[in-house]
């Protein structure tokens, strides 16, 4: 093992760590889609088509959760392993793990290795991002070992012993915004509506998951420091207004609607209004049939989708912290301020123009699928289409019944599989890595030039 880790390591040198991160994750994927291929993963121990364990390899280590046929129904406990086992690697990060045991192995971490480890985590710092990939990987292992013995709890009664593998299946790809369920029947979570347990811990996970890892250790040092990043508060105001305000929104427009929520109790619509706004932000899971949702829900829930998590965590989307930046930028320049500045700090004009960057690739990649996989397929409504896409993009896994229908081709996985890809691992690194990180032209310094905008 630790002749590989170093083999590995001296493979990439020399490489930009951008690069390192996205053929990580293409790797993982390409084993991921051979190992579900093989009979001895499925049910019926016939082979899976290759598109099949490629859109769902692809799905799982980019903790998407979308899928195109019943997990538990079509694969076998072999199957399921290596979907969890991708889910795991795809929450952390294929160079996370490989750090976090070349450390325990004793082996020094040298400039190389921290700058790769400080991609994968998208943190600040190079020069701590060793330390913080050993706390990163003990802390995540041990939510969720709580969060797998609260649903052991509640599915043991249920299931028998069995219970306690459907108890930590559901907390690493609750954790890991995955959204995956083992549970049968593409019924996600519609049976647990009235368990709070359940939803309620599956709600944390995702929360803590969905935070990142920068937030983490932020909250950790407040007892000393007795402070917080302007990065914390400004993932942990927009993420509150996002939870509370999705949670109302959808519990507004859709408690009269008999299909979703208008048959439930009260308690229960309020419970299904609050799961469905967290999942919205990257995880997957459902309680109802989000097909029959009103069109301006599923927009609203796609706009959620497209937002995501926050950087450094285990969800996706163009990040909670970048939807900050602009927002405050914009009120800036609607300010006529010099400075853009959030809680007494200025933002630096580099991260502004990344925050916009992000913004525009995310939003005309997302647009572009939506318009093909509609011209692709007439039969599906373009408000679903969007829906679906923006589930990709911001590797959520919540779906309206479009990845598993049989008019879904496969070109259309194909689409959705490279847009999951892009949404795990970033606009950005996709966009560098496509012109192999190079630089042109950084060190001249050119006349200005002035343009009218507005």
């Amino acid at each position: 093992m630790g002749k590989l880790l170093r083999q590995l390591q001296k493979s990439v040198a020399g490489i930009s760590p951008p690069i390192v991160v996205f053929f990580s994750f293409f790797f993982v994927i390409l084993v991921g889609a051979i190992l579900l291929t093989l009979p001895i993963a499925s049910e019926t121990h016939q082979r899976t088509a290759f598109i099949d364990a490629l859109y769902t390899s692809t799905s799982a280590t980019c903790v998407t959760g979308l899928v195109v046929f019943d997990t538990a129904d079509h694969f076998s406990w072999f199957g399921e392993i290596t979907i969890l086992l991708l889910i795991q690697i795809g929450g952390l990060g294929l160079i996370t793990l490989m750090t976090f045991f070349m450390s325990a192995m004793g082996r020094k971490s040298g400039l190389k290795t921290m700058m790769l480890a400080q991609e994968s985590l998208n943190t600040f710092d190079w020069q701590d991002s060793i330390n913080l990939i050993r706390r990163v990987v003990v802390v995540v292992f041990g939510i969720e070992f709580i969060g797998a013995v609260l649903l052991a709890i509640a599915f043991i009664p249920e299931f028998g012993i069995i219970g306690l593998y459907y108890g930590v299946f559901h907390a690493i790809s609750a954790f890991c915004n995955a959204g995956f369920d083992v549970l049968g029947g593409l019924k996600s979570m519609s049976d647990y509506n009235g368990k709070p347990l359940v939803l309620y811990t599956i709600n944390g996970l995702i929360m803590v998951g969905g935070l990142g890892f920068i937030v983490w250790q932020d909250l950790w040092s407040f007892r000393k420091t007795r402070r917080l990043q302007i990065h914390t508060k400004l993932v942990l105001m927009i993420s509150a207004v996002l939870w509370v305000g999705g949670a109302l929104f959808i519990y507004v427009v859709e408690r009269q609607n008999v299909n979703t929520l208008g048959s439930m109790p009260t308690q229960e619509q309020v419970n299904a209004a609050i799961f469905l706004s967290v999942n919205a932000r990257t995880a997957g899971y459902a309680t109802f049939d989000l097909n029959a949702m009103n069109d301006v829900t599923k927009v609203f829930t796609s706009i959620l989708m497209f937002i995501g998590a926050a950087s450094g965590s285990t969800g996706g989307g163009i990040k909670v912290n970048t939807l900050g930046v602009m927002i405050i930028a914009l009120v800036s320049v609607v300010r006529a301020r010099e400075q853009i500045v959030f809680s007494k700090r200025r933002i630096p004009t580099s991260t502004v123009l990344k925050a916009f960057t992000v913004m525009v690739l995310s939003g005309t990649l997302l647009l572009t699928v939506t318009m093909l996989i509609s011209l692709i397929n007439p039969e599906f409504r373009l408000v679903n289409s969007l829906f679906e896409s923006a589930s990709a993009f911001g590797t959520v896994g919540l779906s309206i019944g479009m990845s598993y229908s049989p008019d879904y081709g496969t070109l259309s996985k194909f689409i959705h599989v490279l847009t999951m890809f892009i949404g795990r691992v970033g606009p950005m690194t996709f966009a560098i890595t496509l012109t192999l990180g190079k630089r042109r032209g950084s060190d001249i310094v050119y006349p200005e030039g002035k343009v009218v905008v507005g």
